[in-house]
């Protein structure tokens, strides 16, 4: 097939839904398929007042139906609820072209959060754009129910994975901690308010705190924490050599709908510890390669009793394969696809935990 993704979210952000765009069309293209995105890149952008990483696409309609012309894909994703996922709503509504959504972000608490905006505002906003979607593709069972709350029903679950070549336990210390004081604890993802950073940066620990991301607290929490060893953004094989070289991994944000750099951590070998909430409950529940607990010291502490050739076990399970032929088989299909019949699709599937995390605690 051809399959066209529209996302507002792409480089130079580093986050978890560019992320897990880049690793689906990897997996696509190793499938044969073709694959194209659509994203700010092509387009005259703003920066997103109070994220200037995030650049806002303006007036993106008409430029992005001549791209969605030439392209004339098979199935069509919308990653994002941004100016580029709205102009493509747009456009497959007018045209009567079939396209999925996509829910990354609990965008109801992080705009609260940051900007004071009420939830219910944005959920109603959150309702109008996936209505007309085929399906709103979902990472977990904690937040189809959400939605379904809310009043968007039309959800699908399409879960997540981890490169299991890349993030692997390495022996190889990094010398980014290299003589820091022991045990070591990491943190690693967008350094903002909405991440909960400071839940974690305020704990009182032995050893060395490590941070790995940008973001606009970035220099603030500099400031305040000189303790705190900073990295900035590093490549993925850096990342791995680090999740390797710590004791334990932190997660410290309560809005996640999934977490992809928990996966990331464990097929490292680095056991986590996070609050017991919708994330780290779908992805680490009762694995026991995890301490959830509302007293994140306890966690962290608890997590460094962990083995570590249990984590990469675990990490094991979860598949970016696997995770995308889900993807796959959600996409409605326009008129004269080449898509082939589930019939005659080739090769085994590495399974996926049940609800697509292999929890077995939380809300059923």
């Amino acid at each position: 097939m051809k399959i066209l993704t529209v996302t507002d979210a792409w480089h130079p952000q580093v986050n978890g839904v560019v992320r897990t765009i880049e690793a689906t069309n990897r997996e696509l293209a190793r499938a044969g398929h073709e694959i194209q995105v659509i994203s700010p890149l092509s387009f005259t952008t703003i920066a997103c007042p109070g994220y200037s990483e995030i650049r806002l696409s303006l007036l993106p309609y008409r430029k992005l139906a001549r791209l969605l012309r030439a392209a004339a894909p098979d199935a069509v994703h919308i990653a994002t609820e941004g100016p580029l996922g709205m102009a493509a709503r747009r456009y497959c509504l007018r045209r009567g072209i079939g396209f999925t959504t996509a829910y990354h972000t609990r965008f109801p608490q992080y705009l609260k959060a940051i900007y004071g905006i009420p939830e219910t505002w944005v959920y109603r906003f959150l309702r109008w754009f996936h209505r007309p979607a085929h399906l709103v593709l979902t990472p977990t069972p904690h937040v189809e129910r959400e939605l379904s709350q809310w009043g968007i029903r039309n959800v699908a679950r399409w879960t997540r994975g981890v490169d299991l070549d890349v993030f692997r336990p390495i022996a190889e210390p990094s010398m980014l901690v290299h003589g820091l004081p022991r045990p070591l604890f990491l943190w690693v993802g967008r350094v903002s308010v909405e991440k909960n950073i400071d839940a974690y940066l305020n704990l009182d620990l032995p050893g060395t705190k490590v941070v790995a991301g940008v973001g606009p607290e970035l220099e603030l929490l500099k400031r305040r924490h000189p303790e705190v060893r900073f990295l900035g953004v590093l490549s993925r094989e850096e990342l791995a050599q680090l999740y390797s070289s710590v004791d334990v991994f932190v997660f410290a944000s309560r809005t996640d709908t999934f977490g992809l750099v928990l996966l990331e951590a464990l097929a490292c070998g680095t056991p986590v510890a996070a609050f017991p909430v919708q994330g780290p409950l779908d992805v680490v529940g009762g694995s026991g390669v995890a301490v959830l607990d509302e007293d994140l010291r306890k966690a962290a502490l608890g997590a460094l009793r962990i083995d570590r050739g249990a984590c990469r076990s675990y990490a094991e399970r979860f598949s970016w394969r696997a995770a995308t032929q889900q993807f796959i088989d959600l996409q409605p299909v326009q008129t004269g696809s080449r898509r082939p019949p589930p019939s005659s699709r080739t090769g085994p599937e590495p399974q996926v935990p049940a609800d697509g995390a292999g929890t077995t605690t939380g809300p059923a």
